[in-house]
């Protein structure tokens, strides 16, 4: 299965070590947040690895909700525990890190299921700057750049089959609200199978430290963003090439 070397299991559970969730975030998502990187003060795994593990053990449904309630660090336990209508993933103390819902007929095919996942978390990479930035930019307002939080609150996705040849994303509406120093975004997808649209998909995000957008602020943010894009791709690089 593609997601094994984004975790192991032990006991059991499932652990997500800080170098297989950065690594998912890269190769996979594209998604260079700095609060993936290992040696990150405020670490966290990536909500997409979690979603992806999700879809691995219990299969794609017509409809789901993914409600992300906790940031996950790295080397915690998780219990993938069902629930009436869906599952939740929690830790040894009970600490909930998301919740699913989930319903219609399901598929287990994993073929599917990987090329779902793909077209899925690819989208996250193309968040930040090709998204976000021209949305903060429109409403003048910018995360704080000296600590560009973009974090999931929930995603979802509502499917009219399961028949998905060759499945795309193709992004229709983005909308950010401020409240103080909180931006509620709000990313709509269009889920398209031989180009053919099929189904819906959302993301709704939150960013954090809201101020007055600065064009040269977020330039230096974006330069930063590419910098860490390139040192990503040749570490993981240099690192496959040695194994």
């Amino acid at each position: 299965m593609f997601l094994d070397r984004f975790h192991s299991v032990q006991d059991g559970r499932i652990v997500i070590s800080a170098r297989q969730a950065s690594q998912f975030a890269k190769e996979i998502a594209g998604d260079f947040n700095p609060i993936h990187d290992p040696d990150a003060r405020r670490f966290c795994v990536p909500g997409d690895l979690l979603f992806a593990l999700v879809l691995a053990r219990y299969g794609l449904s017509e409809h789901m909700t993914f409600r992300f309630r906790s940031l996950l660090g790295e080397n915690v336990p998780l219990h993938f525990v069902e629930t009436e209508g869906g599952l939740e993933i929690r830790d040894d103390a009970d600490k909930v890190y998301i919740e699913v819902d989930r319903s219609g007929a399901t598929t287990r095919d994993e073929s599917l299921i990987e090329d779902i996942t793909r077209a899925y978390v690819s989208a996250s990479g193309k968040n930040f700057p090709h998204t976000l930035k021209p949305l903060m930019e429109s409403n003048g307002v910018m995360f704080n750049p000296d600590r560009p939080m973009v974090m999931y609150e929930s995603m979802s996705l509502a499917l009219d089959s399961l028949d998905l040849p060759s499945p795309d994303l193709e992004l229709h509406n983005a909308s950010l609200e401020a409240a103080g120093k909180r931006g509620n975004v709000l990313l709509e997808y269009r889920l398209k199978a031989d180009g053919q649209s099929v189904g819906e998909v959302t993301k709704r995000l939150v960013l954090s430290g809201l101020r007055p957008y600065c064009p040269d602020a977020m330039a230096e943010v974006i330069e930063e963003f590419y910098r860490l894009k390139a040192r990503g791709a040749d570490y993981f690089n240099n690192d496959n090439n040695g194994d």
